[in-house]
């Protein structure tokens, strides 16, 4: 009998069985774990991303030199991180997660983020069933880093453009003879197409040493006012309407002024003065976009748009600014009206009375498109883009 029970081996069945449930319920526990872990992790990196470009583009928006722990950098990209939580909790990020590392040309344009959930900041994630095996919680983080630089390019522009801005006639030492106002105007050549002995000067944005036109540090905050241009007269506040791509007539002018168009405009590209009488379609259009967004307003104290219920008021938008020179001389040698863009620049629509269009000079975001070169050192618009 005992010879018997020895050699008998179907018991042995059950053995193999129990220990391969084992192996598959451990199997299932961890890939259950694993599955949770990979998506903290996703989830974690989507905070730190939101944070990141939520902090660059106060650094473009609000103030690029602000990198205090209480400025709108820092405290946007916290705020922006957080609110993106991993596995129902708040992540943890605070002020010296929030660096400014130099980019590989040395240049201070970088923000990075670190957001955490870990044993070492009291959030770590607890695991499902890693905790029958003595493994209780498990640590996340995750890196993010943003890019403010320089735009090569703008999307949702507006067409009408207005010059860019210059210095007022030279004295003979070379200095200007008074202070450029948005009143001013441009001169460069007498009635007669001569060249006067002291022109008024303009250095475009690729010369950022010299540049004289629009700048962020300058002119945000800037009241102008905005009307239809009268001959060939350059004033700042004289617009002129030019033909945008997909221009199909009728109502196409109106509608990209109420809208967005979303052809991509390049420094340098040269724009043709669209004909007739834009006035009432100008206003008409600055007139339904402020409707879209009726409570948005400028504040003075942060120099920016408060009160909107989007993300970046349809108020703001760019305008392309064209080279006041490039169009002076044009004239001067019998061309036909010929702008080519020089910079753009960002502009809240505050209110229309009569043909005119009242606002504030503010920053905007532009692009970076691969196939249109390096942008100017002396842009006006900064795009944001991730870059690690």
């Amino acid at each position: 009998m005992l010879k018997r029970s020895w050699h008998d081996e179907r018991g042995f069945s059950l053995i193999f069985v129990a220990i391969g449930l084992v192996a598959f319920v451990a199997a299932t526990t961890l890939a259950i774990d694993v599955g949770m872990f990979m998506t903290a992790r996703a989830q974690a990196q989507n905070s730190a991303d939101a944070g990141a470009l939520a902090g660059a583009t106060a650094l473009a928006v609000n103030s690029f030199t602000d990198r205090s722990a209480g400025g709108p950098a820092v405290q946007n990209a916290i705020t922006a991180a957080k609110a993106n939580i991993v596995m129902a909790t708040e992540v943890s990020v605070q002020p010296g997660d929030v660096t400014f590392p130099l980019d590989s040309g040395g240049q201070p344009n970088l923000i990075q983020v670190v957001v955490f959930r870990t044993a070492d900041r009291g959030n770590p994630l607890a695991t499902l069933m890693g905790r029958f095996f003595g493994v209780e919680t498990a640590d996340v983080q995750a890196t993010a880093t943003a890019q403010v630089a320089p735009a090569n390019a703008m999307t949702c522009v507006k067409p009408f453009m207005i010059p860019d801005k210059w210095l007022e006639r030279t004295t003979e030492s070379g200095a200007p003879s008074g202070p450029w106002t948005t009143t001013s105007e441009f001169n460069a050549y007498d009635t007669h197409g001569g060249s006067l002995e002291m022109p008024d000067v303009y250095v475009g944005a690729e010369d950022v040493a010299h540049y004289t036109g629009y700048t962020v540090a300058n002119d945000v905050g800037t009241q102008l006012v905005l009307r239809g241009g009268t001959g060939d007269q350059i004033n700042p506040g004289f617009y002129y309407s030019w033909k945008m791509p997909g221009d199909v007539g009728g109502d196409f002018y109106r509608e990209n002024i109420e809208n967005c168009n979303t052809s991509i405009v390049t420094w340098g590209t040269p724009i043709i003065q669209e004909p007739g009488d834009k006035v009432g379609p100008t206003i008409q259009g600055i007139e339904a976009l402020i409707a879209k967004d009726p409570g948005a307003y400028w504040d003075s104290t942060c120099k920016c748009v408060m009160g909107s219920t989007f993300g970046t008021s349809p108020r703001v938008f760019p305008i392309p600014l064209y080279d006041p020179r490039y169009y002076a001389d044009g004239k001067a040698t019998g061309r036909v009206a010929d702008f080519r863009v020089a910079n753009f620049l960002g502009f809240f629509a505050d209110h229309t009375s009569g043909n005119r269009v009242y606002g504030v000079i503010t920053n905007v975001v532009g692009l970076v498109a691969p196939n249109a070169g390096p942008a100017p050192a002396g842009a006006f618009p900064m795009a944001i883009r991730l870059v690690k």
